[in-house]
């Protein structure tokens, strides 16, 4: 949604908090500018929060936020100028994707097609921990991303096979989801038929949800190149269709965005006819439920879940101008009515909720500038 975010008129969407507004339940937190193309995306247990920002030099880096500090974990990167991290645990373990000095014209991590400094070179997947990052191995391809890490040290995300992908469109070579423990990597299915797909979370309990589907152009809202066919879910090695609320994911993309240890799911549907996409909550007992949209909006997305049950996402009016989110206790909530009217920052995105219902994701502020935001309840 990125590229979306920076069309839009910050002026209007910061207009909102003059209104009158119930006592504030969040306190905000800048975390800081971001860049053009930077966020923050995940926040573990103990307020860590992993994403990335873009230094003076005009590239990306892989960045790690705690109680007010900002370690640049790309400063000391994998010999290219960009990296970004995904995910952390608590144990302070970082995965990511970082380009290297290897060449290659694929632009797999899509940092040209955000805007960021040109590097014909390879993106990979990375571990961090104190000493710096280690590089992780791929299926045999130059490329990949390592998505998520759970508090046991289990990875996943995606890497590439070394195989020409079947679809003579498709800008990459194939790729497959991945987990990677004590350095090793194991490839999952795809489901069905499809050809292509990503792991985007694992829980401490080793189940992991993404997408499959096909290989498809870059997506600056995805940020993949994937056609989003299927929410999926593995287990023991195997992959489940979790259903969908009518679409087939050509449109916004049927994909399983997180999962928290007690097996619920949430991510984001197309709708019949892919006229729009909801978010969605799964658990084995319900299915795949609609969460709906904020009165009034047309589109939303569910991104992260704690396992308290809070679940953070958007909700978009029909311009598509975005309002982050909570799902909590079986209500939707727009944050900024429940932050302190003075913010200087209006909330877009939530991207991840951890055990304390502590939010963090996309903000702007006046001037149009993308800053990251933590959101703490009181």
């Amino acid at each position: 949604m990125k590229a979306i975010l920076k069309t839009m008129a910050a002026g209007s969407l910061l207009a909102a908090l003059a209104a009158a507004q119930p006592a504030p339940r969040y306190t905000v937190s800048d975390l800081g500018p971001l860049g053009p193309a930077g966020s923050a995306t995940f926040v573990a247990n103990n307020m860590v929060a992993a994403g990335a920002a873009g230094p003076s030099t005009g590239a990306m880096h892989a960045v790690l936020w705690y109680f007010g500090m900002k370690i640049d974990l790309g400063a000391h990167g994998l010999g290219g100028p960009n990296s970004e991290a995904n995910g952390v645990n608590a144990s302070g373990q970082a995965v990511g994707a970082a380009q290297t000095s290897t060449p290659d014209n694929q632009d797999f991590c899509g940092f040209s097609q955000l805007g960021l400094p040109a590097s014909k070179t390879a993106c990979v997947p990375f571990v961090w921990q104190y000493t710096g990052m280690v590089q992780l191995p791929t299926l045999g391809g130059a490329n990949g991303v390592a998505n998520s890490i759970n508090n046991r040290g289990q990875a996943v995300g995606w890497a590439q096979t070394g195989a020409a992908d079947p679809d003579p469109a498709c800008p990459v070579g194939q790729f497959s989801p991945v987990v990677w423990q004590n350095g090793a990597i194991t490839k999952l299915p795809n489901y069905g038929s499809d050809t292509d797909a990503i792991a985007a979370q694992i829980n401490d309990n080793g189940q992991i949800v993404g997408s499959s589907g096909s290989c498809a152009p870059f997506s600056v809202n995805s940020l993949l190149y994937l056609t989003e066919s299927h929410a999926v879910i593995w287990e023991n090695g195997v992959a489940t269709d979790l259903g969908n609320l009518g679409g087939n994911g050509t449109g916004g993309g049927n994909h399983a965005c997180a999962l928290n240890n007690r097996g619920e799911v949430v991510g984001h549907s197309d709708l019949a006819g892919e006229t729009t996409f909801h978010a969605f909550r799964w658990t084995r007992q319900t299915g795949m439920q609609d969460l709906g949209t904020l009165p009034g909006d047309v589109a939303s997305l569910a991104i992260g879940i704690s396992d308290s049950g809070a679940i953070a996402g958007a909700s978009f009016d029909a311009d598509f101008n975005a309002r982050a989110v909570v799902w909590d206790n079986g209500a939707m909530t727009d944050l900024n009515t429940v932050i302190p009217a003075n913010s200087p920052l209006y909330l877009l995105l939530g991207f991840s909720a951890n055990s304390a219902k502590e939010i963090v994701g996309l903000a702007v502020n006046s001037k149009g500038e993308l800053h990251g935001f933590m959101a703490t309840p009181h």
